[in-house]
């Protein structure tokens, strides 16, 4: 507990104000359930994008990055190394399938690729997974607000999770991008003066602070080992998490369903480009902040390594400081709790209720209903988020290894829908139940690193499925309409336009753009490369 002062209490408060009335504003825009899932198509796309970048970059980062810094170094950018090839993926062969067909769920593909049982499960998964990733993010603002105020961290829990419902249930997707837009003006801003108040507090000079932490190891981006048991080598790096990652963004409604909002395509694929260009800029700021950390307070044990930049801030004694941090975590959890609450609200909705219990009502009911289901989730991700106060250690690191235990069945089932000819419904089934319990056991019996159950998950989802699907139901004479072979084909014998405005609309298409992502990520390498052997 700090003393947070009057100056810092109005920062804070300043700052809620503003996002309960943004979500107050837009949400005399909102007149039917369209308008809460998508918008009226007039966003921007440097918006949809600033909100992109929001959304992912919680407080998991702001905290957790600096926290896992501070144990392995500048290793831990390994993991996030991928974004470039993740964005040239998810633009190349997802998006144009969900952008076309103009849904709201991008689970719908699942049911037009395979049947309803697919679509449910899938939107499923969604859910829980959504549900547990958004509970470590509360749990890490109010990890926040109990230490500057003395409150319980349950108490905590409660107050943020009524704040973002608020404005999230008012104005929906579009409170939540343009919320994401302030929330990530005050993150930025957080950051740049956290790292500004801690080199002047060196007591060495910059240049004298990197050679020290090159001799302890902590200056090390780049690791080659083939030791699956490693957690931040270049190879889970390029390879596992290009695999998860492509699932967080291409087979994830919170993420796509903000591009859905899009004047047209172009818009949406600039906005997800965004991202592929400024992701990895943003983890190396905060795992250098976390190496530095180490070497400010020369490696000593925290009891809770998420605190380092508070405990910095309130030590440092700065006015406003703490009122400017507190906003900058608050802004940055905020930017996810918002984007969750909408997007799962949406999956309720649209594939559950509207399609088994209360088909064919009018659009003013279901953005009634969409409200209340907005409200029923803020709720029930409270409770996990209780859970999550018994843990120790880096919530980044927590939150991505409870994602790794369901993305390979994700990634799977879109992987099989765009290039395999002969999966069916009931292979796919078998094939996402099999590649769970496989990932399961992986994690329980062996010392493999969390990154590799995406793909593990994958392998023995696809490795099941097919022979599964031809055991059942044969082979398959025809392609599915909605693989990348037969749209191909079908724009090519109809004579249809390839491009929007310059951008490709047929999945696997290649956009001169996305080129440019490729020699972004080889830049990148090169540049942790030079930092491992010439620094």
């Amino acid at each position: 507990m700090v003393e947070f002062g009057v100056l810092n209490w109005t920062i804070l408060v300043g700052y809620i104000a503003i996002n309960l009335l943004l979500g107050y504003v837009l949400s005399k825009k909102v007149d039917s359930a369209e308008d809460f899932y998508v918008g009226r198509k007039t966003t921007p796309w440097w918006a949809i994008g600033i909100s992109v970048v929001a959304t992912y970059v919680s407080a998991m980062t702001f905290l957790g990055a600096p926290a896992w810094a501070y144990k392995e170094g500048l290793s831990v950018i390994a993991i996030h190394l991928n974004y470039p090839i993740v964005i040239f993926i998810v633009i190349t062969y997802f998006l144009p399938f969900f952008y076309n067909s103009k849904v709201v769920s991008i689970y719908d593909y699942q049911e037009k690729r395979f049947g309803k049982t697919s679509r449910s499960v899938i939107s499923i998964i969604f859910m829980v997974t959504q549900a547990l990733s958004s509970a470590a993010v509360l749990y890490g603002t109010s990890l926040v607000i109990g230490f500057i105020t003395g409150i319980g961290v349950i108490e905590c829990i409660l107050i943020v999770a009524a704040i973002a419902l608020v404005y999230t249930a008012l104005g929906g997707i579009t409170a939540v991008i343009w919320t994401d837009v302030v929330q990530s003006a005050i993150l930025i801003l957080g950051g740049v003066v956290i790292m500004y108040a801690l080199l002047s507090d060196m007591p060495q000079s910059f240049a004298q602070t990197l050679a020290e932490l090159k001799a302890s190891g902590k200056i090390n981006p780049v690791n080659w080992s083939f030791d699956w048991t490693q957690t931040t080598t270049v190879w889970t790096g390029v390879i596992a998490m290009t695999l998860y990652h492509t699932t967080v963004y291409g087979a994830n409604q919170m993420m796509v369903q903000r591009t859905l909002a899009a004047k047209n395509i172009g818009d949406a694929k600039k906005s997800f480009l965004m991202m592929g260009f400024a992701a990895f800029f943003i983890y190396f700021f905060f795992i250098l902040l976390g190496a530095l950390f180490y070497h400010y307070y020369e490696g000593k044990p925290f009891e809770n390594e998420n605190m380092i930049i508070l405990e910095f801030a309130a030590s440092y004694g700065l006015p406003g400081l703490m009122g400017i941090l507190t906003a900058a975590v608050v802004a940055a959890s905020m930017s996810s709790l918002d984007s969750a609450l909408n997007s799962l609200s949406t999956i309720t909705t649209v594939d559950f209720y509207e399609k088994y219990f209360k088909p064919n009502q009018s659009t003013e009911h279901y953005l009634k209903t969409s409200r209340w289901f907005t409200v029923a989730w803020a709720v029930l991700i409270v409770l996990p988020a209780i859970g999550y106060t018994l843990t120790e250690g880096s919530i980044l690191e927590l939150l991505s290894k409870v994602g790794s235990y369901f993305v390979g069945a994700k990634l799977s089932m879109y992987a099989l829908g765009f290039y395999s000819k002969h999966t069916t419904e009931r292979g796919l089934l078998i094939g996402v139940a099999a590649g769970m319990i496989g990932v399961w056991i992986i994690a329980v019996t062996t010392s493999i690193a969390w990154p590799w159950y995406c793909l593990i998950g994958a392998a023995i989802n696809v490795g099941v499925t097919i022979p599964a699907s031809i055991m059942l139901d044969g082979f398959q004479k025809d392609w599915s309409l909605y693989s990348i072979r037969a749209q191909k084909a079908m724009f090519k014998e109809k004579g249809l336009q390839e491009k929007d405005g310059g951008w490709y609309i047929v999945p696997g298409k290649i956009d001169n753009a996305s080129y440019y992502l490729l020699g972004f990520f080889v830049i990148s390498l090169l540049f942790l490369v030079a930092i491992q052997y010439y620094i």
